[in-house]
Protein backbone atom coordinates (compact mmCIF):
# COMPACT_ATOMS: atom_id res chain seq x y z
CA UNK A 1 0.00 0.00 0.00
CA UNK A 2 2.59 2.38 1.08
CA UNK A 3 4.30 1.86 -2.36
CA UNK A 4 1.41 2.81 -4.57
CA UNK A 5 0.22 6.08 -2.39
CA UNK A 6 4.28 6.86 -3.03
CA UNK A 7 3.67 6.08 -6.47
CA UNK A 8 0.49 8.12 -7.12
CA UNK A 9 1.76 11.64 -6.55
CA UNK A 10 5.05 10.93 -8.63
CA UNK A 11 3.00 10.17 -11.29
CA UNK A 12 0.73 13.57 -10.83
CA UNK A 13 4.27 15.61 -10.77
CA UNK A 14 5.30 14.33 -13.79
CA UNK A 15 1.73 14.94 -15.66
CA UNK A 16 1.81 18.00 -15.00
CA UNK A 17 5.46 18.70 -16.25
CA UNK A 18 3.98 17.12 -19.36
CA UNK A 19 1.17 19.03 -19.98
CA UNK A 20 2.95 22.47 -18.98
CA UNK A 21 5.82 21.69 -21.47
CA UNK A 22 4.25 24.30 -23.71
CA UNK A 23 4.09 27.35 -21.00
CA UNK A 24 8.02 26.22 -19.78
CA UNK A 25 8.76 26.48 -24.12
CA UNK A 26 7.11 30.11 -24.23
CA UNK A 27 8.79 31.41 -21.21
CA UNK A 28 12.43 30.24 -21.85
CA UNK A 29 13.94 32.30 -23.93
CA UNK A 30 12.82 35.80 -21.84
CA UNK A 31 13.35 34.03 -18.71
CA UNK A 32 16.95 33.19 -20.08
CA UNK A 33 17.52 36.96 -21.50
CA UNK A 34 16.42 38.47 -18.24
CA UNK A 35 19.15 36.22 -16.33
CA UNK A 36 22.31 36.41 -18.60
CA UNK A 37 21.88 40.21 -19.46
CA UNK A 38 19.88 41.70 -16.37
CA UNK A 39 21.01 39.92 -13.28
CA UNK A 40 24.12 38.11 -13.96
CA UNK A 41 25.55 41.86 -14.97
CA UNK A 42 23.95 42.59 -11.49
CA UNK A 43 27.31 41.76 -10.19
CA UNK A 44 29.20 44.09 -12.15
CA UNK A 45 28.04 47.07 -9.72
CA UNK A 46 31.42 46.41 -7.33
CA UNK A 47 32.66 47.89 -9.57
CA UNK A 48 31.63 51.42 -8.23
CA UNK A 49 33.24 50.60 -5.15
CA UNK A 50 36.83 50.21 -6.87
CA UNK A 51 39.23 51.72 -8.84
CA UNK A 52 38.88 49.43 -11.77
CA UNK A 53 41.09 48.40 -13.83
CA UNK A 54 41.15 46.29 -17.21
CA UNK A 55 44.22 44.58 -16.71
CA UNK A 56 43.46 43.31 -12.93
CA UNK A 57 40.02 42.84 -13.28
CA UNK A 58 37.05 42.85 -11.41
CA UNK A 59 38.21 41.34 -8.04
CA UNK A 60 41.86 42.15 -8.54
CA UNK A 61 41.12 46.15 -8.58
CA UNK A 62 41.89 48.35 -5.60
CA UNK A 63 38.72 48.67 -2.91
CA UNK A 64 38.16 52.18 -2.73
CA UNK A 65 34.54 52.20 -1.14
CA UNK A 66 32.60 55.15 -1.33
CA UNK A 67 35.11 57.61 -2.53
CA UNK A 68 33.16 57.75 -6.01
CA UNK A 69 29.54 58.14 -4.85
CA UNK A 70 31.09 61.35 -3.07
CA UNK A 71 32.90 62.79 -5.74
CA UNK A 72 29.79 62.25 -7.68
CA UNK A 73 27.61 63.81 -5.04
CA UNK A 74 30.15 66.56 -4.31
CA UNK A 75 31.72 68.14 -7.75
CA UNK A 76 29.95 70.78 -9.21
CA UNK A 77 29.37 69.41 -12.44
CA UNK A 78 27.49 66.30 -10.78
CA UNK A 79 25.45 68.25 -8.81
CA UNK A 80 24.63 70.58 -12.42
CA UNK A 81 23.87 67.24 -13.57
CA UNK A 82 21.67 65.92 -11.30
CA UNK A 83 19.80 69.40 -11.37
CA UNK A 84 18.99 68.35 -15.11
CA UNK A 85 17.73 65.16 -14.73
CA UNK A 86 15.45 65.95 -11.99
CA UNK A 87 14.36 69.07 -14.13
CA UNK A 88 13.72 67.24 -17.21
CA UNK A 89 12.22 64.32 -15.40
CA UNK A 90 9.68 66.12 -13.88
CA UNK A 91 8.73 68.30 -16.67
CA UNK A 92 8.26 64.85 -18.68
CA UNK A 93 6.26 63.73 -15.66
CA UNK A 94 4.23 66.64 -15.86
CA UNK A 95 2.98 66.76 -19.53
CA UNK A 96 3.40 63.17 -20.33
CA UNK A 97 1.48 61.60 -17.28
CA UNK A 98 -2.05 63.32 -18.09
CA UNK A 99 -2.16 63.92 -22.05
CA UNK A 100 -2.45 59.69 -22.90
CA UNK A 101 -4.95 59.71 -20.06
CA UNK A 102 -7.19 63.01 -21.82
CA UNK A 103 -6.72 61.33 -25.45
CA UNK A 104 -7.77 58.18 -24.18
CA UNK A 105 -11.29 59.71 -22.74
CA UNK A 106 -11.30 61.58 -26.09
CA UNK A 107 -10.84 58.26 -28.15
CA UNK A 108 -13.16 56.44 -25.64
CA UNK A 109 -16.09 59.09 -26.47
CA UNK A 110 -16.14 58.90 -29.95
CA UNK A 111 -19.19 56.76 -31.31
CA UNK A 112 -18.58 57.07 -35.15
CA UNK A 113 -15.89 53.57 -35.08
CA UNK A 114 -14.61 54.66 -38.48
CA UNK A 115 -13.75 57.95 -37.22
CA UNK A 116 -12.32 56.61 -34.01
CA UNK A 117 -10.16 54.27 -35.54
CA UNK A 118 -8.45 56.66 -38.21
CA UNK A 119 -7.73 58.76 -34.93
CA UNK A 120 -6.20 56.27 -33.21
CA UNK A 121 -4.02 55.16 -36.01
CA UNK A 122 -2.95 58.62 -36.14
CA UNK A 123 -2.35 58.46 -32.56
CA UNK A 124 -0.20 55.62 -32.52
CA UNK A 125 1.86 55.83 -35.88
CA UNK A 126 4.47 57.89 -34.32
CA UNK A 127 5.28 55.53 -31.60
CA UNK A 128 7.05 53.40 -34.22
CA UNK A 129 9.31 56.09 -35.38
CA UNK A 130 12.83 55.12 -34.14
CA UNK A 131 14.48 57.84 -31.82
CA UNK A 132 17.57 58.48 -34.43
CA UNK A 133 14.60 59.08 -37.27
CA UNK A 134 12.78 61.33 -35.24
CA UNK A 135 15.26 63.44 -34.21
CA UNK A 136 16.90 63.78 -37.81
CA UNK A 137 13.07 64.31 -38.79
CA UNK A 138 13.11 67.58 -35.95
CA UNK A 139 16.79 69.04 -37.15
CA UNK A 140 15.05 69.50 -40.83
CA UNK A 141 12.26 70.91 -39.70
CA UNK A 142 13.62 73.00 -37.25
CA UNK A 143 16.75 73.91 -39.01
CA UNK A 144 17.94 77.90 -39.08
CA UNK A 145 18.18 78.45 -42.03
CA UNK A 146 16.28 75.68 -44.34
CA UNK A 147 14.09 74.51 -42.14
CA UNK A 148 9.79 74.47 -42.56
CA UNK A 149 9.11 76.04 -39.44
CA UNK A 150 11.59 78.53 -39.66
CA UNK A 151 10.40 79.22 -43.47
CA UNK A 152 7.05 79.88 -41.98
CA UNK A 153 7.90 82.28 -39.45
CA UNK A 154 9.82 84.58 -42.07
CA UNK A 155 7.04 84.21 -44.14
CA UNK A 156 5.15 85.54 -41.26
CA UNK A 157 7.71 88.23 -40.54
CA UNK A 158 9.25 87.02 -37.72
CA UNK A 159 13.21 85.68 -37.14
CA UNK A 160 13.86 82.63 -37.35
CA UNK A 161 14.56 80.47 -34.21
CA UNK A 162 17.78 78.39 -33.51
CA UNK A 163 16.35 75.44 -31.84
CA UNK A 164 18.84 73.68 -31.23
CA UNK A 165 21.04 76.39 -30.37
CA UNK A 166 18.49 77.85 -27.84
CA UNK A 167 19.59 75.99 -24.52
CA UNK A 168 16.11 77.12 -23.25
CA UNK A 169 13.98 75.83 -25.76
CA UNK A 170 15.58 72.37 -25.22
CA UNK A 171 13.54 71.07 -22.48
CA UNK A 172 10.62 71.56 -24.40
CA UNK A 173 11.81 70.42 -27.38
CA UNK A 174 12.45 66.89 -25.39
CA UNK A 175 9.27 66.77 -23.58
CA UNK A 176 6.50 67.35 -26.98
CA UNK A 177 8.04 66.06 -29.33
CA UNK A 178 8.35 63.02 -26.57
CA UNK A 179 4.00 63.61 -26.16
CA UNK A 180 3.70 63.71 -29.92
CA UNK A 181 5.46 59.89 -30.16
CA UNK A 182 4.25 58.34 -27.09
CA UNK A 183 0.85 60.04 -25.98
CA UNK A 184 -0.89 57.32 -28.57
CA UNK A 185 0.51 54.26 -27.69
CA UNK A 186 0.57 54.93 -24.17
CA UNK A 187 -3.23 55.28 -24.18
CA UNK A 188 -3.82 52.00 -24.86
CA UNK A 189 -4.09 50.75 -21.46
CA UNK A 190 -6.65 53.47 -20.23
CA UNK A 191 -8.42 52.31 -23.57
CA UNK A 192 -8.23 48.92 -22.34
CA UNK A 193 -9.13 50.14 -18.73
CA UNK A 194 -11.93 52.11 -20.24
CA UNK A 195 -13.66 49.06 -21.81
CA UNK A 196 -14.27 48.18 -19.02
CA UNK A 197 -16.22 50.36 -17.22
CA UNK A 198 -20.27 48.90 -16.72
CA UNK A 199 -22.40 50.13 -19.08
CA UNK A 200 -24.79 50.13 -16.37
CA UNK A 201 -23.19 52.79 -14.18
CA UNK A 202 -23.20 54.89 -17.53
CA UNK A 203 -27.01 54.22 -18.09
CA UNK A 204 -27.74 54.85 -14.38
CA UNK A 205 -25.97 58.49 -14.65
CA UNK A 206 -27.93 58.92 -17.88
CA UNK A 207 -31.02 58.54 -16.49
CA UNK A 208 -30.10 61.20 -13.59
CA UNK A 209 -29.37 63.37 -16.17
CA UNK A 210 -25.56 63.54 -15.78
CA UNK A 211 -23.65 65.30 -18.54
CA UNK A 212 -21.48 63.89 -21.01
CA UNK A 213 -18.61 65.62 -19.14
CA UNK A 214 -20.55 64.77 -15.54
CA UNK A 215 -20.18 60.96 -16.40
CA UNK A 216 -16.37 61.13 -17.53
CA UNK A 217 -15.80 63.04 -13.80
CA UNK A 218 -18.02 60.95 -12.03
CA UNK A 219 -18.04 57.54 -13.65
CA UNK A 220 -15.08 57.04 -16.04
CA UNK A 221 -12.29 58.47 -14.21
CA UNK A 222 -13.16 56.76 -10.84
CA UNK A 223 -13.42 53.27 -12.58
CA UNK A 224 -9.78 53.58 -13.80
CA UNK A 225 -8.26 55.45 -10.94
CA UNK A 226 -6.64 52.11 -9.82
CA UNK A 227 -5.06 52.00 -13.82
CA UNK A 228 -3.43 55.72 -13.60
CA UNK A 229 -2.65 55.44 -9.83
CA UNK A 230 -0.33 51.96 -11.22
CA UNK A 231 1.04 53.85 -14.11
CA UNK A 232 1.60 56.92 -11.62
CA UNK A 233 3.60 54.82 -9.66
CA UNK A 234 6.03 54.03 -12.58
CA UNK A 235 6.32 57.03 -13.71
CA UNK A 236 7.45 58.90 -10.50
CA UNK A 237 10.02 56.04 -10.75
CA UNK A 238 11.47 56.99 -13.77
CA UNK A 239 11.89 60.63 -13.01
CA UNK A 240 15.83 60.19 -12.71
CA UNK A 241 15.86 57.42 -14.95
CA UNK A 242 15.82 59.06 -18.03
CA UNK A 243 16.91 57.45 -21.41
CA UNK A 244 20.06 58.82 -23.24
CA UNK A 245 19.87 58.36 -26.84
CA UNK A 246 17.13 61.14 -27.49
CA UNK A 247 18.89 63.44 -25.29
CA UNK A 248 22.32 62.79 -26.81
CA UNK A 249 21.20 62.94 -30.34
CA UNK A 250 19.99 66.00 -29.10
CA UNK A 251 22.63 66.96 -27.61
CA UNK A 252 25.13 70.37 -28.59
CA UNK A 253 27.86 71.87 -27.38
CA UNK A 254 25.11 74.96 -27.31
CA UNK A 255 22.80 73.43 -24.97
CA UNK A 256 25.33 71.06 -22.86
CA UNK A 257 24.21 73.16 -19.89
CA UNK A 258 20.60 72.03 -19.74
CA UNK A 259 20.78 68.41 -21.83
CA UNK A 260 23.85 66.75 -19.56
CA UNK A 261 21.56 64.32 -17.28
CA UNK A 262 23.13 61.43 -15.88
CA UNK A 263 22.78 59.00 -18.76
CA UNK A 264 24.54 60.67 -20.72
CA UNK A 265 27.28 61.39 -18.38
CA UNK A 266 27.51 57.97 -17.06
CA UNK A 267 28.14 57.47 -20.99
CA UNK A 268 30.63 60.04 -21.71
CA UNK A 269 32.87 59.18 -18.11
CA UNK A 270 32.86 55.31 -18.43
CA UNK A 271 32.90 54.88 -22.25
CA UNK A 272 34.73 57.41 -23.44
CA UNK A 273 37.02 58.48 -20.89
CA UNK A 274 37.60 54.89 -19.65
CA UNK A 275 36.79 56.36 -15.65
CA UNK A 276 34.62 52.67 -15.05
CA UNK A 277 34.11 53.04 -11.19
CA UNK A 278 32.95 56.28 -11.56
CA UNK A 279 30.77 55.84 -13.99
CA UNK A 280 29.21 52.99 -11.97
CA UNK A 281 28.87 54.89 -8.94
CA UNK A 282 26.56 57.32 -11.08
CA UNK A 283 24.64 54.41 -12.65
CA UNK A 284 24.19 52.75 -9.16
CA UNK A 285 23.12 55.95 -7.52
CA UNK A 286 20.80 56.78 -10.27
CA UNK A 287 19.22 53.42 -9.85
CA UNK A 288 19.09 53.60 -5.75
CA UNK A 289 17.24 56.63 -6.44
CA UNK A 290 14.95 55.52 -8.61
CA UNK A 291 13.93 52.37 -6.26
CA UNK A 292 13.57 54.74 -3.53
CA UNK A 293 10.77 56.64 -5.73
CA UNK A 294 9.48 53.79 -6.51
CA UNK A 295 8.76 52.48 -2.98
CA UNK A 296 7.82 55.63 -1.76
CA UNK A 297 5.15 56.81 -4.05
CA UNK A 298 4.11 53.08 -3.87
CA UNK A 299 3.33 53.83 -0.34
CA UNK A 300 2.02 56.83 -1.01
CA UNK A 301 -0.68 56.25 -3.00
CA UNK A 302 -1.37 52.89 -1.29
CA UNK A 303 -2.34 55.11 2.25
CA UNK A 304 -4.27 57.60 -0.40
CA UNK A 305 -6.27 55.41 -2.89
CA UNK A 306 -6.14 51.85 -0.79
CA UNK A 307 -4.30 51.15 -4.64
CA UNK A 308 -0.39 49.76 -5.20
CA UNK A 309 2.19 47.75 -6.32
CA UNK A 310 2.20 45.45 -3.56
Amino acid sequence: MSRKTGAVPARKKSKMRTSNWQFWAIIALPVIYAIVFAYIPMGGIVIAFKDYSIRKGIFGSDWVGLKYFKQFLTSTSSVTVIKNTVILGIYTLVVNFPIPILLAIGINEIRNKTYKKTIQMITYAPYFISVVVLVGMMMQMMDLRSGVINMILQKLGMNPINFFGDAGLFRSLYVWSGVWQTAGYSSIIYIAALSGVSPELQEAAIVDGATRIQRIIHVDIPCILPTIVIMLIFSCSNIVNIGMDKIYLMQNSLNTSVSEVISTFVYKVGVVNSNFGFSTAAGLFQSVVSFVLLVAVNQICKKLTETGLW
